[in-house]
């Protein structure tokens, strides 16, 4: 069956290696979060890591992630010597054994939230993106450039009644919440520098920006294919355009065009079922089994969608994604690979339960409880499906 692996930022992280431990979880999804974006990790850094994780009988799954430098996204100022300290970083990371990468290509803003405490039925705390606020954040907040160019006349002006009914308080919450920095992300922005950000990144367009990626993983695979690294790119989260910006790996056809582009053996996916799957024409079945092959690592959550764009991140096996169809797929796919060739999943972003609501420290969408639960939910599922399918082969 799939690994069992757990999201975890570091010795500053509030929950420990022991805990995961005791989760049930048998291996680590972490970064070297201390080194700069841009620098290579030293492969002493890496080999102090992993020898933590592996004191405590767990082993470094996966890296999640390697950041990527906006000059490389930009292909601008520094741009070959970030590419440089990227293939460094993977020949250390190969070194070292561990096999498997996961990046994103987002610009600018990595994932997205206007709520980080959104109050549940059962008083648990969600994530939430809410496209009334985040619309009020973008045009009168932020006052982008032709933002409203972006957004229905309807929607406008939901917005605008939404924004001038916060208090400043809550207008600087929103802002804090969208451009300041969320766990495992690529840092903060202030107003101005956001607005600098966004104008770089809007300017190369969708196509433009398309064709960095594929420049960058042309730049990358050799050193990826001669360390044994498999690159598996994350999906944009939320997967559809904030601030006017260009989002080229948010549809199953995003994810066939970075295939089709880099062909080989270690160019692959992170197929996120929460961020493909809070867009309702992204079939989580069909893209397990289209890409089954190169799909190198896994993260499982759900969401409620709504009509506007807006969602929230649901309990794992009660949301709108077919959960319990989705891990079926995964695990035909490990089937077709032999035992040899698991995929490493972890659960995604569980909620804030009552014992963790009033704890200082706690990463948004990364609390202990919360993910422990859906970990045991989801190791239901596969224990279920895993007997299923052996016990009607032996008839």
């Amino acid at each position: 069956m799939m690994q069992e692996t757990w999201r975890w930022f570091g010795p500053k992280d509030p929950v420990s290696l022991q805990q995961i431990v005791q989760a049930g979880a048998t291996g680590i999804v972490t970064a070297l979060h201390e080194v700069p974006t841009g620098e290579t990790w030293p492969l002493a850094a890496i080999l102090q890591r992993q020898a933590e994780i592996e004191a405590h009988g767990m082993n470094w799954a996966v890296v999640e992630s390697v950041p990527l430098h906006n000059d490389i996204k930009l292909r601008t100022g520094d741009w070959q010597q970030q590419v440089e300290n990227y293939c460094q970083t993977l020949l250390n990371l190969g070194t070292a054994g561990i096999d498997t990468v996961c990046y994103n290509f987002m610009p600018v803003v990595d994932w997205t939230r206007t709520n980080l405490r959104y109050t549940l039925p059962n008083a648990a705390q969600a994530l939430r993106f809410e496209m009334t606020d985040f619309v009020a954040y973008d045009v009168f907040l932020l006052d982008r450039s032709n933002a409203r160019d972006d957004y229905s006349a309807e929607l406008l002006a939901v917005a605008e009644r939404r924004y001038a009914a916060m208090s400043e308080t809550e207008r600087a919450l929103l802002e804090k919440n969208i451009i300041a920095g969320l766990p495992g992300g690529e840092g903060a922005y202030t107003r101005d520098s956001i607005r600098l950000a966004i104008k770089d990144f809007t300017a190369l367009g969708v196509e433009g920006y398309r064709q960095n990626l594929f420049a960058f993983l042309r730049d990358i695979m050799p050193s990826a294919e001669r360390a044994g690294i498999n690159l598996c790119i994350h999906p944009d989260d939320p997967p559809f355009s904030l601030f006017g910006l260009p989002r080229v790996v948010s549809t199953a056809l995003d994810a066939q065009a970075i295939l089709d582009a880099v062909p080989s053996p270690n160019n692959g996916l992170t197929l996120c079922a929460g961020s493909y799957g809070a867009r309702a024409d992204n079939d989580l079945v069909a893209m397990a089994r289209l890409f089954g092959p190169n799909i190198f690592f896994v993260h499982l959550r759900n969401v409620k969608r709504e009509a506007d764009g807006s969602f929230f991140e649901s309990d794992h096996l009660d949301g709108d994604n077919d959960m319990i169809g989705l891990i079926g797929a995964l695990l035909d796919e490990e089937a077709r690979r032999g035992k040899r060739n698991s995929i490493a999943m972890r659960p995604d972003h569980g909620h804030l339960l009552a014992g963790e609501q009033n704890q200082a420290g706690v990463n948004p969408g990364y609390s202990y409880a919360g993910r422990m639960k859906a970990l045991a939910e989801l190791r239901g599922v596969m224990h279920v499906l895993d007997r299923q399918r052996h016990t009607g082969a032996a008839r």
